[in-house]
Order: structure tokens, then sequence, then C-alpha cells
């Protein structure tokens, strides 16, 4: 007995595997979270380097190195099991969550603080691409998992029809 759903698992297969590429390449990269001050370091004759980018492994100052965040898996001594990892790989992921929910309002909070807007006028903070491809591989997996489901609903359906004939 055939399906009938054609090239469609192929595809669907396809829409999985780049979803995870994009996936790997966004937590990858440091364009996560950027701050753009060339118009403050412009204007205060461009000694400081404030401009930056940041992603989950590390930060990047736009004239100097990139520095890394804190390491969990880095000392050799440690002794650090599969599934530790796996629990602090979910720590992480859940406070990169955190981060994103509360950014804008810490910033809003700075600016209330400060009660001038001169200076953060200035700057430009906002969310990169590395953030965008999560999102598109967010929204890509979740669409090939309901169109798997649905595949395999079908494929049950045109089953039970069969056998009923």
């Amino acid at each position: 007995m055939r399906g009938g759903l054609g090239a469609l698992p192929l595809v669907l297969a396809l829409a999985g595997a780049s979803s995870f590429v994009l996936l790997a390449v966004a937590m990858a990269t440091d364009f996560w979270y950027i701050i753009d001050a060339s118009r403050l370091e412009a204007a205060g004759n461009g000694t400081a380097a404030l401009s930056s980018h940041s992603g989950l492994w590390r930060t990047c100052r736009l004239r100097n190195k990139c520095y890394p965040l804190i390491n969990p898996f880095w000392h050799g001594n440690a002794n650090i099991t599969d599934s530790h990892r796996q629990l602090l790989s979910l720590v992480t992921l859940t406070g990169i969550c955190v981060y994103i929910a509360y950014s804008a309002a810490a910033f809003e909070e700075a600016v209330c603080l400060l009660r001038s807007k001169d200076v953060l006028v200035e700057i430009d903070i906002r969310f990169g691409w590395s953030l965008a491809l999560v999102w598109i591989s967010f929204v890509a997996e979740v669409l090939t998992g309901a169109a798997f489901l649905l595949a395999a609903r079908v494929v049950g359906l045109k089953r039970r029809c069969e056998q009923a004939l």
C-alpha cells in the first residue's frame, strides 16, 4: 500500500534539516544583542569603544578582541557528566530567554534613572540577526512537525479506509 504523499516527506525532512542548520549557525554566532554607540563615539573624539555585539558564548567590542562569557565546561579537572551538561545547557537557554524578556525593561529603567535621554538617544540597542535565525528555525521546526503529524494522520486514515473495504 502506498500513502500517496509523494515528495512531501522529503521536503519536510529538508525543512527540518535546514531548521537545525539555522539553529546551529545562530548559536555559534555573536550577533544576538547589538549595542551601536557609533554616534556617541564620534561625538567624543572616538577614543572610547562603546559599541559591541554579544552572542551566547562571548561578547565582542568592535575595536577590541572578543572575550568569552562564563563557560562552565572549561575546567579540565571538573567532573561534569553528560546529564550535568544537558542540565547546564537548559539553564543557559532559560537564562537567555529571561535576558531577552527583560532587556528592554532594563533599558527603560536606565533611562528613568538617568533622567536624561541625551546620552541614551545616541545609543542604539537592538537584537541581531542571530536571534532572527533562531526564530526562523523555531517556526520551521514547528511547521515541519505539524506537517509530519498531519501527513501521518492522512496515511492512517487512508489505511483504515482501505482496510474497511
